[in-house]
């Protein structure tokens, strides 16, 4: 029985949460986490940010430019990543806040006994969203971003990228409503995303591989047999969060063919994988 109660106040719970993220239209990540001592360490912002995309979610960094169909930065969340102490292990969860800096979502702890720091945060990282996938995100159209009684939005930047002169006018900055009066968000002009950076580099597969379960997912091993890759599960049964050797990144179906997608210098590779699960 109290199996049972404990299981639906765990489902009542994840609901909620649910819910509460759909009501903001994007998320802001921020350059470093208080767990790396540099700007995207490990390339943990790159990480985060294609999981969240994968997730569902418009996803910006604290430097770039906002849409201007975001005019309320309470509309927006906030994400950390922050690392739970352990030996032996790299533990690490990701959490969401709101403008007040109220706590709207935190995250199952993503755990990888990996011995290189690298290896450890970039796995770990992508273990803990899964339960982000989990979430099923998407933005129910909430407009309500009105102050909370008895509270104050706390100053976290939300700063523009570089704006490029105009022979004409400044670039105008939308007013804000009393709870965005914080921090403005501006809004730019769009620039147009030219041929070369919105291209997908596409490779070949280099063999078939074998889909082995484990507890994670699976691992995929050639003909030695060698592991080749190892995959992990999301919600999402044609789509699963992959590293192959050093590189992070994601295995998905596409009309019934299986690609390894990563980003390489901010270029995005879809590597065409032959796998027999």
């Amino acid at each position: 029985m109290k199996k049972n109660i404990l299981i639906l106040l765990l489902f009542v719970v994840s609901y909620s949460f649910a819910q509460s993220v759909n009501d903001y239209k994007a998320v802001i990540i921020p350059l470093k986490y208080d767990l790396q001592k540099t700007d995207n360490q490990y390339r943990l912002q790159t990480i985060t940010k294609m999981n969240l995309q994968k997730a569902g979610f418009k996803a910006f960094y604290a430097t770039e430019t906002i849409p201007g169909d975001i005019t309320d930065r309470c509309s927006l969340l906030y994400l950390d990543v922050q690392k739970d102490n352990a030996f032996l292990v790299t533990k690490v969860f990701i959490t969401l806040k709101d403008c007040y800096g109220t706590e709207i979502y935190k995250s199952a702890i993503g755990k990888s006994r990996e011995k290189e720091f690298e290896a450890a945060y970039v796995d770990a990282l992508n273990l803990a969203f899964a339960s982000v996938y989990s979430l099923n995100y998407a933005y129910n159209g909430n407009t309500d971003f009105s102050p909370k009684a008895g509270m104050t939005a706390q100053t976290i930047p939300v700063m523009a990228a570089p704006v490029i002169p105009a022979p004409t006018s400044a670039v105008p900055v939308v007013t804000m409503t009393p709870a965005a009066a914080a921090v403005a968000v501006p809004v730019v002009a769009a620039v147009p995303v030219t041929a070369k950076e919105s291209k997908t580099v596409e490779k070949q597969s280099s063999g078939l591989l074998y889909a082995q379960p484990t507890s994670y997912g699976y691992q995929l091993i050639d003909s030695e047999p060698k592991v080749v890759m190892k995959v992990y599960k999301t919600s999402n049964a044609n789509s699963y969060m992959a590293k192959k050797g050093d590189v992070q990144g994601a295995l998905v179906s596409k009309e019934n063919q299986w690609f390894f997608e990563y980003y390489q210098n901010d270029q995005l590779i879809s590597e065409k994988i032959d796998v027999k699960f």
